[in-house]
């Protein structure tokens, strides 16, 4: 048996290989090529070390050649180098890996806050001061430290990166469960959230326009749908930049805009005077069973609000990583970063949109608070900007979101042709993935209640999956603190995740209900 260093990274086993013409990838990178050594070894990966080579040693002697060739050897043996699937550079997630803790700042911000915040009042209108204050406290503390497990367990085993959350679950759970129970809530939540930024942003588009025009606007204005079709137009155009890395600049500029208007919409919410028949008494339904699903609800809608988690794993494989520095170390400091400004934004937009508009909140949050209640009082340019702040955070959270399917979407296309996607081809899935979102949104039309189902039905990405995969992977000793601490997270996870999904049906199904309570005087 081959006796290795502890320290040495696992390699990928041998396939048959195809012989595949070294073209380039849609962004610019040279496809990687199997190559041949003299021993007649295929070499597929690429190091930082490859430079030693005899084209470039050619006019150094012998006796220093053999020290450098030396010199490589030694630092792929103890593990300096990780040796990666050539497939991972045809792929958005792994294509580029020059990330840092700011980009990983940035894409944790990005991802984290947004449009599922200006909800929040909602569910506080249900849940009541205590309740609402209680619960999202709990949310914040609990998706914080799931999020610092899968940030530790992403080279959990030495030499092997789980670039992606579906690889991971795989790894804890075994090859098939592991894909079934984590390929449809992180799909689903991509996808979902996809549906629910076309939703926010066309609306949001569509105020927009009603602001600035005001009594000016043409007898025959864009309908509603047509205003989804506007943003969804600006998604795809977008999203035609190649991989995660790429779309950097536009997480920094949801991250600012995220930042910027959540405080300007809860700012200007409390500045301004309150309604007269304000109640801050939890909404009270005709029968108790609604009362209790509404309530569920409500709670999912505060899980959706921490959303992200499914693209954490993503997020760290765009970094290098080696031993002496490990990604996992920029990856934590920049989601230290953003989860302090996630807090900045959700509770101050929570507490602060409950307390100026009570049990009168509409469902569509803060946004259609804004717009119902102060159309006159705030001057109409501040309420213009803070409205396309919210577009433009909704335009960059729709690449990051969406980054998972276009590479769930290329890995199916380069694992049945052995080559990487053209340009047209990488276009063409993306074109088709922005209309699907659009018809999706189209359907079902129920911000509020879909937010409340997104967060029943993917709660398990983030509150549940990553303490089992804790315990799975990292095997804590039986029946110690950490043991049953974990287990205990993840099955409550699972349980909250039914009665919020049974909550989030029971709210679509009743959407009429619901928006007859919100309609504000």
């Amino acid at each position: 048996m081959d006796e290795r260093p502890e320290t040495e990274l696992i390699s990928i086993p041998a396939t048959p290989r195809v012989s595949t013409p070294e073209i380039q990838t849609p962004s610019g990178q040279r496809s990687p090529r199997p190559t041949s050594n003299r021993e007649g070894k295929s070499s597929t990966a690429w190091t930082p070390t490859s430079f030693i080579s005899p084209r470039f040693l050619s006019p150094i002697g012998t006796p220093m050649k053999r020290v450098l060739v030396n010199m490589k050897g030694y630092l792929e043996e103890v593990g300096h180098l990780t040796k990666l699937n050539p497939q991972d550079a045809w792929l958005p997630i792994t294509e580029s890996r020059n990330g840092n803790a700011h980009y990983a700042a940035f894409h944790n911000l990005n991802a984290g806050v947004g449009f599922q915040a200006l909800i929040l009042p909602v569910a506080f209108s249900f849940l009541g001061w205590s309740w609402g204050i209680l619960s999202l406290t709990i949310a914040y503390c609990w998706q914080l430290y799931t999020l610092w497990i899968l940030v530790q367990l992403h080279e959990a085993v030495p030499g092997k990166r789980y670039n992606r959350y579906v690889e991971l679950a795989q790894a804890a759970f075994g090859e098939k469960l592991g894909l079934w129970l984590a390929l449809f809530p992180t799909v689903y939540l991509s996808a979902g959230t996809a549906t629910a930024l076309i939703l926010i942003g066309g609306e949001t588009m569509k105020l927009f326009f009603q602001i600035v025009c005001g009594p000016l606007c043409s007898s025959n204005p864009l309908t509603t749908v047509e205003w989804y079709l506007v943003f969804t137009s600006l998604c795809i155009v977008l999203s035609q930049l190649p991989n995660l890395n790429s779309i950097a600049g536009l997480s920094l500029v949801g991250a600012v805009t995220a930042i910027t208007y959540s405080t300007m919409v809860w700012v200007l919410s409390v500045s301004q005077q309150r309604p007269s028949s304000i109640s801050y008494e939890p909404i009270s339904l005709p029968s108790f069973s609604a009362s209790v699903f509404s309530a569920l609800n409500a709670l999912g809608i505060v899980a959706f609000a921490f959303r992200g988690h499914n693209l954490a794993m993503e997020i760290q494989a765009t970094m290098p990583s080696t031993i002496k520095h490990p990604a996992h170390v920029p990856m934590w400091r920049g989601a230290k970063v953003a989860y302090f400004f996630i807090a900045m934004c959700v509770f101050p937009i929570a507490i602060g949109g409950f307390w100026a508009y009570g049990n009168l909140m509409p469902s569509g949050g803060m946004l259609s608070a804004l717009y119902a209640f102060h159309i006159h009082d705030i001057p109409r340019g501040l309420l213009a900007m803070t409205f396309l702040l919210v577009v433009f955070n909704c335009l960059s959270s729709f690449q990051i979101y969406s980054m998972p399917v276009f590479d769930s979407f290329e890995a199916s296309y380069t694992s049945r042709t052995n080559r990487p996607c053209s340009i047209w081809v990488r276009s063409g899935f993306r074109v088709f993935y922005g209309f699907i979102s659009f018809f999706i949104g189209v359907a079902l039309p129920f911000l509020s209640s879909l937010a409340g189902l997104l967060g029943g039905l993917t709660l398990p990405v983030t509150f549940a999956y990553p303490c089992f995969m804790w315990v799975l992977i990292k095997r804590p000793t039986k029946f110690s603190f950490n043991w049953y601490f974990n287990w205990i997270l993840g099955w409550l996870g699972v349980a909250f995740s039914l009665a919020f999904s049974i909550g989030g049906i029971w709210s679509m199904v009743n959407s009429g209900l619901t928006l007859k309570f919100f309609k504000p005087n």
